[in-house]
């Protein structure tokens, strides 16, 4: 069982970067090297700490933010390892809400990537300080001084090595420390010889590091300045205050799968990463005033739920950050979004899928309890006497939509219940029912995304589904005045059926939905079959003439009709009103309407003109661009009919380095050579 740590002993850290720099690969060698585990776990095997979901394991890359404990030097670390996939940005946003820290991990061969600007960016975003690790040093075509460049030119001139790596590809044997001027081996640390041109190499780089840390401290500049030598204790002081400060952050080098560096980045941790002491952390009271609480045991109880995990059997697990007071085992706790108490049973602390009784945790620490009731991702748990909330998690605007759709009866009647469970575990997704199709369309980050969705759903709760593009929703609509007869007339023993209705339709302005209105004079419609007549017009509305859409846009007026003492009935009037609007629907000449989605567009600079070429091909147009830094936003309309895989698409043409916003706007007729292609498939369903 782990030591209860105060804040100033707690660092909480994530790992990031982009897919496949070897993260998780990090994260278990930090752990073996800490001690926290006995043996090595490998990615390829499935054995790793981190990766334990059975998703994980078969596609070898992290699908969700693992909690990975562990102890070094008096200290307790909080290591959050998250996905590199741009698909599970949502958990990378979870896990980024709970740290005071990062460390961005950079493959020594591919160099800076996407993945690696958009870790960057985030941790830019949060102002969080950080630490790069240039891994994979003993990988083919590893070049560090190549990626040391390509890290100052895309990331920022503040960051610097502070080692230098003892040869590379299959001849790297350790790394060389710039401030002590010694070299160390592998995992066990010992100091080894380097070249004499390599010593030269490095004062260059010492050079540089020592100039630019000494400006976090003005008595170490003065000294430099006056040409004093300083101890190797002052500059490794004044990389600390300037690690803190955000003004440099320390490139660090080694070898994850070989364990070499390891040890130096956990000692960098403690040393150039925050812990919560001293924190203030803004909270929105009952009377919605704002209130600073300190992460403090003394202070008043506030806690954010940041993961839910949803288990068939097990139930609930939620994953909490405690930012001020201290929590404990059995015992009742206020959730400030539902206004209710809630029940805690045994604390935890999680690593990976492994759970470690706690009797208490204190702020700034993290981790976990089951079978909570009422508790979501996103929510405040505090004191009832002293009822706060805190600020929750900004998750990623999910833009891919597929239907969702049973593959059995026995499926339908499952996925009512297990889909919110699936949501719970993953608020970057989202759910909507299509009124127009009547489609259930789940919304992720891309399709990788939501065929975990639908991998999970069978695996936890026994739900097949297919996914399959949404539907679009066509409507209808004429394009001239018209007026329409209909007699419903049937004789055959008895009472017969009379309705007699005649009908004008108008064309309405885009948007202005389906008016009915009546003007008949003299009661050639008796008023009691009005309502009737309305009905079988807005049924029939139901079902245009050109390919079965919805109609709108259309005022349809009862004018004129008759009726029979004895054989007219609502049922009659009803048919007659709907055979009246086909008819006159046939007469207005009929068209088909797409909707038409506002998208705003952000693109870096260079792909701007490529973004809008694509936009031509879409039946898009440009409405407007503005700069924003090395980005344009690009405000556009396009059919949806052309969208429906545009997330994947701009990702593609962007490198993943793009992003969009779309919303429906409205409705358009579309274009006759279209129009035929569409009603076409859909006489043949």
């Amino acid at each position: 069982m782990m030591n209860i740590y105060d804040p100033g002993h707690i660092r909480n850290v994530i790992l990031m970067s982009h897919y496949g720099a070897g993260k998780t690969t990090l994260a278990e060698a930090m752990l073996f090297t800490s001690g926290a585990i006995k043996r090595l776990g490998k990615v390829d095997d499935g054995t790793t700490i981190s990766d334990y979901d059975p998703g994980e394991i078969e596609r070898h890359m992290s699908i969700s933010l693992s909690l990975l404990p562990y102890e070094w030097l008096d200290d307790k670390i909080n290591l959050v390892d998250s996905p590199g996939y741009a698909d599970f940005a949502g958990e990378v946003s979870a896990g980024l809400r709970v740290v005071e820290g990062a460390i961005v991990i950079v493959d020594a061969a591919s160099g800076v990537e996407v993945g690696t600007e958009q870790a960057w960016a985030y941790a830019e975003a949060d102002m969080l300080p950080r630490l790069l690790f240039v891994n994979k040093m003993d990988r083919d075509n590893a070049a560090f001084f190549d990626v040391i460049d390509q890290i100052q030119s895309k990331l920022s001139t503040r960051c610097l090595p502070v080692q230098l790596p003892v040869g590379s590809q299959k001849d790297f044997t350790g790394i060389l420390d710039l401030v002590t001027m010694k070299a160390y081996g592998d995992v066990s640390s010992q100091e080894i010889e380097v070249s004499s041109s390599l010593l030269e190499q490095a004062k260059a780089y010492r050079e540089k590091l020592v100039e630019a840390v000494v400006e976090a401290d003005d008595e170490l500049l003065v000294k430099y300045l006056d040409g004093e030598q300083l101890s190797n204790e002052q500059i490794f002081s004044a990389m600390g205050q300037a690690s803190l400060a955000g003004t440099f952050v320390p490139i660090f080098a080694g070898s994850a799968l070989r364990v070499i560096g390891i040890s130096s980045l956990l000692d960098a941790i403690n040393t150039y990463l925050p812990s919560p002491q001293g924190k203030m952390v803004t909270v929105t009271t009952s009377s919605d005033d704002k209130e600073e609480l300190r992460a403090d045991p003394e202070e008043s109880l506030s806690c954010l739920v940041f993961k839910t995990t949803a288990d068939p059997f097990v139930g609930k697990l939620n994953c909490f950050r405690v930012y001020s007071g201290m929590v404990s085992s059995n015992s009742q706790v206020w959730n400030a979004r539902e206004g209710s108490m809630e029940r805690l049973g045994q604390l935890f602390t999680l690593r990976g899928k492994e759970q470690k009784p706690v009797e208490r945790l204190i702020a700034g620490d993290i981790g976990a309890v089951a079978r909570l009731n009422v508790t979501v991702t996103g929510d405040t748990l505090c004191e009832q006497e002293h009822r706060v909330r805190l600020s929750g998690i900004d998750f990623p605007n999910p833009n891919f939509g597929m239907a969702i759709e049973p593959e059995t009866k026995v499926d339908l009647d499952k996925m009512s219940t297990a889909l919110p469970r699936i949501y719970e575990e993953d608020p970057s997704l989202r759910l909507h029912r299509d009124p127009d199709t009547n489609e259930l369309i789940i919304y992720g980050m891309g399709d990788n995304h939501l065929e975990m969705v639908k991998e999970r759903l069978h695996r936890k709760f026994g739900v097949d589904v297919n996914l399959k593009f949404p539907a679009i929703p066509y409507k209808e609509t004429i394009t001239v005045p018209t007026k329409a007869e209909y007699k419903h007339k049937k004789q055959s023993g008895g009472h017969g059926q009379y309705g007699h209705v005649l009908l004008e339709l108008n064309p309405l302005p885009r948007g202005s939905g389906f008016e009915f209105g009546v003007k008949v004079v003299g009661g050639s419609v008796p008023k009691n079959y009005i309502p009737a007549v309305e009905k079988g017009v807005r049924e029939a509305k139901q079902q245009g003439i050109v390919a079965r859409y919805p109609v709108v846009d259309i005022n349809v007026v009862l004018y004129d009709g008759s009726s029979h003492p004895v054989d007219s009935s609502d049922m009659a009037f009803k048919i007659a009103a709907s055979q009246g609007l086909k008819k006159g629907l046939s007469q207005g000449r009929p068209v088909l309407l797409e909707p038409i989605m506002n998208l705003t567009i952000t693109v870096p600079d260079k792909y701007t003109g490529d973004i809008i070429s694509d936009l031509n091909t879409r039946r898009g147009r440009v409405l407007g661009m503005k700069p924003a830094g090395a980005h344009n936003i690009i405000e556009a309309q396009a059919p949806y009919a052309e969208l429906l895989q545009y997330a994947i698409n701009l990702r593609s043409m962007t490198q993943g380095r793009g992003n969009f916003v779309m919303e429906q706007d409205h409705y358009e007729e579309v274009p006759p050579h279209l129009s035929e292609k569409i009603v076409q498939a859909r006489a043949s369903k």
